[in-house]
């Protein structure tokens, strides 16, 4: 599987197209479709994944099919496959109560949105933001293999061990 990372929006959303056999899964469509669109290429779209409704994420989300548009509101906590793409969906909030994180086991890589950052968490003082619940997502991501790649909603991707080893809000859960 190929990772390719599109940052969109005056935020630099970190906009995700994952590649397998000519299909595609889409994660966080934030703003500016056409430089998603040359990412995807001719390749197929099977699934859009949002991390969280926050519309740095989502701003490019109406040009997609609703039918292949998953969330919080569609997805359940467990495994699912869609054309090959084989994800667990995991609650994460924190950052806002309908925060989720996607971990592909074969490829070790867990997309969380703005649930963790290289060496930092997502702000807790948005609406629907809860620190003492992010603690609760923290300890749960922690029982994750330690060679977990993570790639957050914004800026550079980082693993689990280094967050594990170097992030502060890791230490105080």
């Amino acid at each position: 599987m190929k990772i390719e990372i599109v940052p969109v929006g005056y935020l630099e959303t970190n906009c995700y197209i994952l590649k397998k056999d000519n299909k595609v899964l889409v994660i966080d469509p934030g703003d500016e479709l056409d430089k998603i669109n040359k990412a995807i290429g001719d390749s197929i779209v099977v699934g859009v994944l949002v991390t969280h409704n926050h519309f740095d994420h989502v701003g490019a989300l109406s040009n997609f099919d609703k039918n292949i548009i998953y969330d919080y509101s569609n997805l359940e906590e467990k495994e699912y496959n869609i054309e090959g793409f084989k994800f667990k969906v995991i609650y994460t909030p924190g950052h806002s109560k309908d925060s989720i994180s996607y971990y592909f086991e074969d490829i070790k890589s867990l997309f969380c949105g703005d649930f963790i950052f290289y060496e930092n968490i997502g702000r807790c003082d948005l609406p629907t933001g809860n620190f003492s619940v992010m603690k609760e997502s923290i300890n749960k991501i922690k029982k994750y293999p330690i060679n977990t790649n993570i790639y957050p909603g914004h800026g550079e991707s980082t693993t689990l061990e280094h967050e594990i080893n170097n992030n502060i809000y890791f230490k105080e859960v």
